[in-house]
């Protein structure tokens, strides 16, 4: 996989881990299904061939008021992140990450055939930030939406069987 780059989930995710607390996999726009949301992948630090991947979501304006919320009661504000995608601001969810594989994942192409990437910093900031609110996560901090332990578990289950003859 390549750094900082953009994928979409696989419907067969969603089916494998049922989770009412994921972000939808498909919008409707003007009656056609769109694959959204995409979502920056970054290596898990303890097992190699799962990925946590961070929803993006084009509703900048709502995460800013959101993150604004967050500051005045937290004091600061790192389950949301913001950067640019594709010339447009964006936020990048870290309460809504998940694990995946692999095999859940599509590349994001762009019309020219090349991979969607966002810049280096960016990426930098956000796997960060993901990764503080991931050990918070471990220690019981509900900050994240989804169950991504148990999504984990079933992951590494699945990683142990392809490796079994």
């Amino acid at each position: 996989m390549l750094d900082a780059q953009l994928y979409f989930l696989s419907d067969q995710y969603y089916q494998d881990f049922p989770d009412d607390k994921l972000m939808k996999n498909k919008d409707v726009i003007n009656g056609m299904p769109h694959n959204r949301p995409c979502f920056f992948a970054f290596e898990d630090s303890k097992t190699a061939g799962i990925y946590w991947i961070v929803p993006i979501s084009s509703r900048y304006e709502k995460f800013r008021r959101i993150e604004q919320e967050k500051i005045k009661k937290y004091g600061r504000c790192n389950t949301i992140r913001f950067g640019v995608v594709l010339g447009r601001n964006t936020a990048f969810l870290i309460q809504n990450m998940c694990p995946a594989t692999a095999k859940y994942l599509t590349a994001y192409i762009d019309k020219n055939k090349c991979p969607v990437r966002i810049d280096g910093r960016v990426a930098s900031d956000v796997e960060k930030n993901a990764r503080g609110v991931l050990a918070m996560a471990k220690r019981g901090a509900k900050v994240i939406f989804p169950d991504v332990f148990k999504i984990y578990h079933g992951l590494e289950q699945q990683l142990r069987q392809d490796i079994l003859p």
